[in-house]
């Protein structure tokens, strides 16, 4: 028989909306004796069937939930069609099959988005011909092997797959990082992909998140769209991908600000591999924070920023203090922008919601005082769903400003 997992009288309501995580201030007692990452039923008060889940009781998002069908097998077969289901999402935006259009080939996206694609702590990330995978949490760490026999299954034309499960969130589920090939060779230092027809260096082994910001795709893209002509500034610019869109634009100089020399030298790299590097670009290792003022006192401006910082808030603690951080690089890039400018500004902080983070922007500008128009919205690439019955995992937001 299964154990089980019973909740609090009153407590069902996340799990009756689909809502995939219960909390273990909901959870009343669990029947059986169930280790961790085994399969669960939760049930409310009253012994009535939720949702089957698996259960980690070091996190404290106690049962991930997966189906709330109660006649679910929860096997090899169930979790092959959620990948597949996942895979072929991906195959609608990213087929490769009109060759003509070489300007928007793309080889590097997700494949697989966690909660958003049913599989709770499962990220999978496609670049080229490798698989790069990050195992989150017990319940989908302890089916390691079986996942990575459904990814060779799915995608038999993979030279490798890498695992990356070297995140913070893997201490809050009780599990060690994890690195190294989990299929096939290392990848090699350098990996090159195309990004709507952009070439691009990745570091699959030690580059940030998997390698890449696949979650900024379409953003990169609409900073091309305003970049003619413009003197920009491109803050946090890792690798440099948001400059070499726009170069692709048009851009006449270009600024890269951060505090990797490592991630500047790919920067450099990814302009040489587009043909832009004769293009005036400009690479500074450095604070952000301190830069900025730096370019206030010398009197410095610019034509388009870009802000693009890591998360500055990791849990809901800490959002005062994320704020007053977005609120500090807003005010000093307002204020660097000539008349009629554009910034850029975007956040991935999922504990600071997008009405949050407007506000934020209204008191820099109040602060700088400036006229600063909203031009455009914009959130994460059509490859990481967000999951209407998860709101956690839209996490991604930005706003295009025009200032005056």
């Amino acid at each position: 028989m299964t154990p089980c997992v019973v909740l609090k009288q009153g407590r069902e309501k996340s799990a009756l909306k689909r809502h995939p995580w219960i909390y273990s201030g909901a959870i009343d007692r669990i029947a059986g004796d169930p280790s961790d990452g085994d399969l669960v039923s939760v049930l409310d008060h009253s012994g009535r069937f939720l949702a089957w889940g698996y259960l980690n009781r070091r996190s404290q998002i106690t049962v991930r939930l997966l189906s709330w069908d109660t006649d679910e097998r929860i096997d090899t077969r169930f979790w092959r069609d959620q990948l597949a289901r996942a895979f072929a999402g991906r195959a609608q935006h990213f087929s490769t099959a009109d060759s003509q259009d070489r300007q928007s080939e793309t080889t590097a996206y997700r494949l697989v988005n966690a909660e958003s694609d049913g599989v709770p702590g499962l990220i999978v990330d496609r670049y080229g011909d490798w698989l790069v995978a990050q195992f989150l949490t017990v319940g989908v760490d302890v089916r390691k092997e079986e996942f990575v026999g459904l990814l060779e299954e799915l995608s038999p034309e993979t030279a490798g797959i890498y695992e990356r499960s070297d995140v913070a969130v893997r201490a809050k589920e009780g599990l060690p990082p994890a690195v190294g090939p989990l299929r096939g060779p290392s990848p090699p230092a350098e990996v090159l992909v195309v990004e709507n027809g952009l070439r691009f260096a990745v570091d699959l082994k030690a580059g940030h998140k998997t390698g890449f910001y696949l979650d900024q795709r379409e953003n990169r893209a609409a900073v091309e769209a305003y970049s003619a002509g413009a003197e920009v500034l491109n803050c946090f610019s890792y690798t440099g991908a948001f400059s070499v869109y726009a170069a692709r634009g048009g851009a006449h100089r270009i600024t890269n600000v951060e505090t990797s020399a490592e991630a500047l030298q790919l920067a450099r790299r990814n302009m040489e591999l587009n043909g832009f590097d004769g293009r005036g670009a400009e690479y500074v290792e450095a604070d952000v924070f301190k830069q900025l003022r730096s370019y206030r006192d010398s009197g410095r401006q610019f034509d388009l920023i870009v802000l693009d910082p890591p998360k500055f808030a990791h849990s809901r603690r800490a959002v005062k203090q994320a704020a007053r951080g977005y609120k500090d690089i807003n005010w000093l890039a307002i204020r660097l922008l000539r008349p009629g400018g554009v910034l850029f500004s975007f956040s991935c902080s999922a504990a600071v919601s997008a009405d949050l983070f407007q506000k934020i922007l209204f008191g820099a500008a109040l602060d700088a005082g400036r006229e600063v128009q909203i031009i455009g919205r914009l959130a994460q690439g059509a490859d990481h769903p967000v999951l209407l019955t998860f709101p956690q995992s839209e996490y991604l937001k930005g706003l295009i400003c025009r200032v005056w």
